[in-house]
């Protein structure tokens, strides 16, 4: 029989230690004034054991939770979430990056039950091959193909995240803390859908584009990619998102007809055009072979020796958007008056009002504003001025008073 609270979820707790980045069950024990053992049986699903209402209270204000949080399903998956790397010394990130994914869908899932999100339309490009089987010349096709699906002809790509977003992935953009980890990519367990989140860390448009085009990749390419699986082939896994971001941002049927000379100047040139990185155009030129390796490896020197690892040219002339479908779509439920902020925050969600608005695009601090009240202006009728059919009246406000 379990001790504590009924109906507590181990897995929940464990969840959301690491989507506070607390590494140890001995630091989450120290700050509610209880022992490491005790947070040890709690996440320990075998133990049987809970902490009692009044230490769940306490965790809940230590994590930022309401209690309930404890006592909702996880959205974990079967599926593997796809990170760039599983490096041992990025544990703490990519435990956090997992932890906010798992967030993400929740949110995502919670807004489904009131806002209509576009259809997933990722056409079969695989047609029955292993991802495994793919051959460069594949995946070069592939890329033509995906733009011919979404109509976007040929030529310098738009907003990826825009196009995500209308083909139905759920894309949400979050500070990672950490430069080494871009983005990733996961399903939900409940719907099926892809979920996407993406970094803020150092960002500018031509990177944006990248990141986003990555994880596009593995939502077309990798979708049933068992875990074990992602975890033996993840050099082959990420070299083919790579290549089909590349391939799908810089078509090999038009991008490289325009390079005239492969200088870092001319790069620079495309880059003002084609709003995709100098390091990933040289990249992309290498893989074409344009130019070869030592050549490649040449441009690379001298673009350190630039400095332009550290920032490039043109990378703030362009606007970072982000997402905007989880945002449109909780400003609509509430415009609407389907459901008040309070009463969302009470009921729906059990993660805090400032993690619902990073996960979901809006500004800090969107919780504690009122809802904003369209007002309707009188047109005021002056018989002895008639006006024409179509046109409007200027009407003055009143001066204020001092």
């Amino acid at each position: 029989m379990r001790i504590g609270t009924p109906g507590f979820i181990p897995a929940r707790l464990v969840e959301a230690r690491e989507a506070r980045r607390i590494t140890t069950k001995s630091a989450l024990a120290k700050r509610i004034g209880v022992s490491p053992t005790s947070v040890s049986r709690w996440e320990d699903e075998a133990a049987d054991q809970s902490p009692d209402y009044s230490t769940l209270v306490r965790l809940a204000g230590e994590l930022g939770v309401r209690p309930e949080y404890f006592l909702r399903p996880p959205y974990h998956s079967d599926r593997p979430t796809f990170l760039r790397s599983l490096a041992s010394t990025l544990v703490r990130d990519l435990a956090y990056q997992k932890a906010q994914m798992h967030w993400l869908q929740e949110t995502s899932f919670i807004l489904g039950h009131y806002v209509d999100l576009p259809d997933i339309d990722i056409p079969d490009v695989l047609e029955g091959l292993s991802y495994n089987q793919l051959r460069e010349d594949d995946i070069e096709g592939i890329a033509l193909r995906l733009r011919r699906h979404w109509n976007m002809g040929e030529g310098p790509c738009g907003d990826v995240v825009s196009l995500m977003e209308r083909i139905g992935i759920v894309v949400a953009t979050i500070p990672m803390g950490t430069t080494k980890l871009d983005g990733l990519c996961s399903w939900s367990p409940v719907d099926g859908r892809p979920h996407v989140l993406l970094a803020t860390d150092k960002m500018s448009f031509p990177r944006r584009q990248m990141d986003a085009a990555h994880e596009l990749a593995h939502a077309v390419l990798h979708q049933q990619v068992p875990e074990q699986e992602f975890r033996e082939n993840l050099r082959m896994i990420e070299q083919q998102a790579f290549r089909l971001a590349s391939a799908f941002l810089m078509p090999s049927t038009t991008y490289p007809h325009e390079v005239k000379h492969t200088s870092l100047t001319m790069l620079t040139s495309l880059k003002e055009r084609w709003r995709v990185s100098i390091k990933a155009q040289i990249k992309r030129l290498s893989d074409l072979d344009i130019i070869p390796e030592d050549y490649a490896r040449q441009l690379y020197k001298l673009y350190s020796a630039k400095g332009w690892s550290k920032g490039e040219p043109l990378d703030q002339h362009w606007a970072v958007t982000g997402p905007k479908a989880l945002r449109d779509s909780l400003n609509l439920i509430v415009e609407n008056g389907v459901r008040e902020k309070a009463d969302l925050l009470a009921t729906e969600f059990t993660i805090s009002a400032a993690d619902v608005e990073m996960l979901c695009g809006l500004p800090d601090g969107w919780f504690d504003r009122d809802a904003a009240e369209v007002v309707s202006l009188r047109v005021r009728e002056d018989p002895a001025q008639p006006r024409a059919p179509g046109m409007g009246e200027v009407i003055p406000f009143p001066e204020r008073r001092r």
